[in-house]
């Protein structure tokens, strides 16, 4: 299986002078579609991973890392764009650049605030934290209404990551005042509500959130595991572990590879659906094994899982089809009864991007752990 870093061809195909295009048809871009916020927050969040991690490597490929700041500037200047004056940041613009009827989104806010976090955290310059800084303590002002699960998730991870960065990351006194004073409220609000929906809801036989298991799951058990590191509460552990265990259980076939619930149908007590599979639903439980294996006595299980999210991608699958191209770093949009969906939009690629980032930066363990299992990666 191949280790080197992922390619960014596809990313910088899809990416114009205002931002990450949403949908492709086959490797093009449909710009009929025009862009959306939620994917360039989290086209910034790959930018911003993926030259961290090349820059923590023995020897910096420094042309990737340049090619992905230039990216990151694109994706974080769509973010100015796109940020409200109440702090909200409107997601759905066409391609002329005028804005698409819609609700504000929960969803955009929680995803764009944790990109935004992460970028600051892990991006190179005080300029950059600067732009970052002014994002995140405007959309901050909104947070406290969020609602919606993946949302409340997100803007948990966010707030954690921020604190996470105040303690190594040098910060203007404005900005590391303003994090040391709203970060921890919001961090108790958001994992309390977190676990009320999981005790609503969980049972002995159902260890979920919600009556329905549906999309980009494992980040609700993903952002407590973040939150447990700040607050110590062994309850946010518990939970955590429960919910991830659960949703490991239905997401793997019998044979052992991972199967995303499907989006027809979604997954019940009753049934779980097998088909549309979606790559974000391989990241999402990537990042949370990712995060569970550094809390746990015997992470072995968690390394595996990501072991499985990357080979996933690479067709070990329901499918027994690939879900990605590895010569442009393009994520294919679906795994479908019948074959690939081999559109090749933002989202599915930036699925596989972040699942190649957290395979990357775990392949010492994953490989050990393979090791110990007797086998080979």
């Amino acid at each position: 299986m191949p280790e080197k870093p992922a390619d960014f061809t596809h990313l910088e195909n899809m990416t114009d002078d205002t931002g990450l295009l949403e949908h492709a048809i086959g490797s093009l871009p449909r710009r009929g579609e025009g862009y959306t916020t939620d994917d360039n927050a989290r086209a910034l969040w790959v930018a911003a991973g993926w030259y961290h991690q090349l820059a923590q490597s023995a020897h910096p490929d420094r042309a990737q890392m340049k090619r992905l700041l230039r990216l990151a500037d694109t994706y974080l200047a769509f973010l100015v764009w796109a940020q409200e004056p109440d702090g909200h940041f409107y997601n759905n613009f066409a391609y002329d650049r005028r804005k698409e009827a819609e609700q504000p989104s929960d969803d955009c806010l929680g995803r764009t605030l944790f990109s935004c976090a992460e970028a600051c955290r892990l991006l190179p310059d005080k300029d950059r934290r600067y732009v970052l800084a002014e994002l995140l303590q405007n959309g901050f002002c909104t947070a406290d209404r969020l609602v919606h699960l993946r949302g409340i998730a997100y803007a948990l991870a966010a707030a954690c990551s921020l604190m996470k960065m105040a303690e190594t990351v040098p910060t203007e006194p404005g900005f590391a005042t303003f994090i040391y004073k709203m970060m921890p409220e919001l961090i108790d609000q958001f994992e309390s509500k977190l676990k009320a929906h999981y005790r609503d809801h969980a049972d002995q036989d159902w260890h979920w959130f919600a009556p329905s298991i549906t999309y980009s799951n494992g980040i609700l058990p993903w952002a407590l595991l973040k939150a447990r590191l700040i607050t110590g509460k062994s309850d946010t552990l518990r939970i955590a572990g429960e919910a991830l265990d659960f949703l490991i259980e239905k997401m793997t076939a019998p044979e052992g590879h991972l199967r995303p619930v499907g989006n027809k149908g979604w997954c019940t007590r009753k049934s779980c659906a097998m088909w549309d599979q979606q790559p974000v639903d391989i990241m999402a439980l990537a990042l949370a094994a990712e995060e569970a294996a550094g809390a746990a006595a015997h992470p072995a299980r968690y390394l595996d899982v990501i072991e499985k999210a990357h080979a996933w991608f690479l067709g070990k699958n329901d499918g027994q089809r690939p879900m990605a191209n590895l010569k442009t770093g393009a994520g294919y949009d679906g795994l479908l009864p019948d074959g690939v969906n081999r559109n090749q939009g933002a989202e599915s690629t930036i699925a596989f991007l972040i699942t190649e980032l957290v395979y990357i930066r775990n392949l010492p363990d994953v490989k050990e752990n393979k090791e110990v299992a007797g086998q080979t990666v």
